[in-house]
Order: C-alpha cells, then sequence, then structure tokens
C-alpha cells in the first residue's frame, strides 16, 4: 500500500463532515425560468419535484404539492448542474517553482489539499467533472469518498495518470537528474503495445472510470513538441481498443494537427485542446463523432504567466504557451461553425478550483452562442461522460442536480460565474449565494 493513502484517509477525516444527511422530504423548487439542459427553449415558471436524489417531475405553474417544502427561485434562471470534463482536481498552481514542487512535494500534500478543491469545484455550480489526470489511487479514492457522502465535492469521473510515452508530456522524468525518480511517475509511461494494454488494464484494476492519453507534446512539459505525434498509431489503436474492450473511453490530449487527425481516426472519444486542428481535422472530428474539448482558460491563463512571469513555468514552457495559447480561440470558432460537437472544459488547476465558469465568456468571445455554451456543459457534457440518463440535464429521472444564477445567462453569460443556489443529488450547498456546509451522506450508491 503506498504511503499516502494513510493521509488521503486522515484528509478526509478531518473537518469534512458537517451537515446533516440528505433527508428523505420532497422539495418544490419554484423557478422563474428554466433552461434545462436538452436544448429547448427556456421556460417560464416552473415548478421542479425533488424526490430524494432525483428528479420526480417537472410541471407548468408554481405548485406546492403535499407535504413538500418549498425552494423559491422564482426571480431566478435555473439549469442543471453543470459540468466540467477536463479537471485535474488534485492540484492546484500557486505561483511556485514547478521544478522543486515535483521533487519536494509528495501523495500526502495533495490528499490534504484536494477535499478543499473539490468543495470550491461544487460550491462553484459544478456538480460532475471528468478529472483527467491525476495520481491513480488518489482520484480513484476521492471519487469514492464522494460518492459515499463523506466529503463534498462533485460526481466524479476519473482516468487516473495519463499514459504517454518516455520523453512525453505525461513524463515527470524529463528535464531532471536521471537518476531521480518516483515509482508514482511510472504509472504514467507506456512504450509499446505491450506496455500499453497492460497499463489501461492495470488501471481499469485499480477503478478508474476513462482512460487519458498524451499522442502529442504539450505546453507545461519539458523538452517535447506540442506539434509532433510522440505515441505511434499502434500504441495509440492498443490504447484506444484496450480501453473501449473494458467499456472506457479515451481522452487524447493533443495540440498538433497530425495527432489529431490520427488519433480520431483511430477511434478516441475526445480530444482535449486541439489547438493546431484545422479544415481538414473538422470532417473527421464529424464522421467520428469525437467531441472537442477547448479548455480555453487554461490557455489564456499560461499565455498571461508566460509574459509576465516566465520562471514560473517549467524550462521551455513559457515560449510553448506563447506560440501555444493563441490558437486554441481561434480554432474553437472554427470548429463550432463547422458543425463539431464541443464539451466544456476547463484544465483546471493552473487556475483556481471553483472559477470554472470563466471558460464560458472564452467560448462566447470565440463565437459560440450563449445557449450552445451552456449545453456543452450539459448535455454535451453528459453524452461525452456517458451518462446522459442522470446527469447533464434537468427532467424526470435525473440526478437533483440544479443550479440557479440571479441573472439571465443568455443576454450575459458571466452571470454563470456568480452562482446563487447549487444542489447536488437532493441536497442543497448553496443557498442565497451563501455555503450551507451541507456534506453528509448524499450520494451514496452514485458516482
Amino acid at each position: 500500500m503506498k504511503g499516502w493513502k494513510g493521509a488521503a484517509a486522515a484528509a478526509l477525516a478531518v473537518g469534512l463532515m458537517a451537515g446533516a444527511p440528505a433527508g428523505a422530504e420532497d422539495i418544490a423548487i419554484h423557478a422563474g425560468r428554466l433552461i434545462d439542459g436538452t436544448g429547448a427553449a427556456p421556460k417560464s415558471n416552473i415548478t421542479i419535484l425533488v424526490h430524494d436524489d432525483r428528479i420526480a417531475s417537472v410541471t407548468p405553474g408554481f405548485t406546492q404539492p403535499a407535504g413538500a417544502r418549498v425552494i423559491d427561485l422564482s426571480r431566478s434562471t435555473v439549469l442543471p448542474g453543470l459540468i466540467d470534463c477536463h479537471v485535474h482536481i488534485t492540484g492546484q498552481f500557486d505561483g511556485g517553482d514547478p521544478i522543486r514542487e515535483l521533487v519536494t512535494t509528495t501523495g500526502y500534500d495533495s490528499a490534504y489539499k484536494t477535499p478543499a478543491y473539490a468543495r470550491a469545484t461544487l460550491e462553484a455550480g459544478f456538480t460532475s467533472v471528468r478529472d483527467v489526470g491525476g495520481e491513480t489511487d488518489l482520484v480513484v479514492a476521492m471519487k469514492r469518498a464522494i460518492a459515499k457522502g463523506e466529503i463534498a465535492g462533485p460526481r466524479m469521473w476519473v482516468a487516473g495518470a495519463p499514459l504517454g510515452p518516455t520523453g512525453g508530456h505525461s513524463d515527470a522524468h524529463s528535464g531532471l537528474d536521471p537518476a531521480i525518480s518516483n515509482p508514482e511517475w511510472n504509472d504514467s509511461i507506456i512504450d509499446g503495445v505491450d506496455s500499453a494494454i497492460r497499463a489501461v488494464r492495470d488501471h481499469r484494476r485499480r477503478g478508474v472510470d476513462l482512460i487519458k492519453i498524451m499522442p502529442s507534446g504539450g505546453v507545461l512539459s519539458v523538452n517535447d513538441d506540442p506539434n509532433l505525434q510522440l505515441l505511434s498509431d499502434a500504441e495509440i489503436k492498443a490504447v484506444v481498443d484496450t480501453a473501449h474492450a473494458l467499456g472506457m473511453k479515451v481522452a487524447a490530449h493533443i495540440h498538433g494537427r497530425e495527432a489529431i487527425d490520427h488519433a480520431i481516426a483511430l477511434g478516441v472519444d475526445s480530444v482535449e485542446h486541439g489547438s493546431f486542428a484545422g479544415p481538414e481535422s473538422y470532417p473527421l472530428f464529424k464522421q467520428h463523432g469525437t467531441y472537442l474539448v477547448p479548455t480555453l482558460l487554461i490557455a489564456q491563463r499560461v499565455y498571461e504567466i508566460a509574459k509576465t512571469h516566465p520562471e514560473q513555468l517549467p524550462p521551455s514552457s513559457a515560449a510553448k504557451a506563447i506560440a501555444v495559447a493563441p490558437h486554441l480561440q481561434q480554432n474553437l470558432g472554427a470548429a463550432y461553425r463547422a458543425g463539431v460537437k464541443i464539451a466544456f472544459g476547463t484544465d483546471e488547476s493552473l487556475v483556481p478550483h471553483g472559477k470554472n465558469a470563466g471558460e464560458f465568456a472564452l467560448m462566447v468571445k470565440a463565437g459560440i452562442s450563449p445557449m450552445d455554451a451552456i449545453l456543452a456543459a450539459t448535455r454535451n457534457a453528459a453524452d461525452l461522460i456517458g451518462d446522459s440518463a442522470d446527469i447533464g440535464s434537468v427532467q424526470p429521472g435525473r440526478f437533483a442536480d440544479i443550479i440557479a444564477v440571479d441573472g439571465d445567462p443568455l443576454k450575459d453569460i458571466t452571470e454563470l460565474e456568480r452562482v446563487a443556489f447549487v444542489m447536488k443529488g437532493g441536497a442543497v450547498y448553496r443557498e442565497g449565494g451563501a455555503d450551507t456546509n451541507a456534506g453528509g451522506i448524499v450520494d451514496a450508491g452514485g458516482h
């Protein structure tokens, strides 16, 4: 057993059980405006009846079923809980030297900090996330603790350690003295078909929900080139075939166009970032039904840091950020106009957790309509995750994951940065713009 697991258990137990368990009472939410996440036009004056952790009915008019407690959101816009398809919830950038932190901190540090990151994400209105890169056993433990109601946080679908080749974006050894190593870092390395198959099977055995691969180089890594395809076609295919055979989807971090086109043709389910995709790539996205997860927020942030404090980034990363970041927004607008499916993702960690909704304004600036930006974080995100029956819309039978804002996000998308009400699984975590300290056993049996 890895040593930091004891710290994870201790962290999850300290001060994080405030609030009573969710009761079995019915709740009637009076929604002044409802954007239900299905793509339908907004509706006015709606009652959403919640029973236990699920939505029982959605009906016109303000009604009060017998015995139900009323939550008055009649002056608010109500939406499904938001979904971020690209987070790293076990870490957060604090301006320190990344190389020093790599070799002086451990999973113990992450275990103690992560519950606060999870809570901040939930209170910002993100009731579900897809974590696409972290220490495998830690993120699996976080997912389980949240599902059991032991701590407050979003529903989690987790990839564990991302997989890439020696010297690639996921190789933490790059740029260090070759004598420096850590057994955890080896979880991210695949070289050859057999290695790729074994890693996917091992990840699944340890409890992950999907697989993340790094076919191209990245920005916040040392000495690799974002334009180049670093995993071979055979390695990509081995990962995809093995993951799909085990019922898991594959998310692929890719910047360069050649790697994007190859990975789509080989069956990945989503392209994360997709910086240098172009007109030749968009028909492939559409033909294969592949999602683009653009992550504009981190691109903006890393560009700002590269311009103002390049010393806070790993060696070579500032120059790469300045070259790559501007392309993400341009590519997103072109992909959207071409009809590529878009799912919301922020790459949270460089930007503080809980600031996820800043992505919406960048999406709208890129040319996406406010409604389609919202659908990217509701209907589309649920589809990419593979759980549209439970999350992503306000419909009977779905989890009672419901948020509200005071204004109209279709007129001002930044309203989503000021979430006033958050319910997850029938438990209220934020009301009247203030946290409720809910944190009891509210999600047993779910993600």
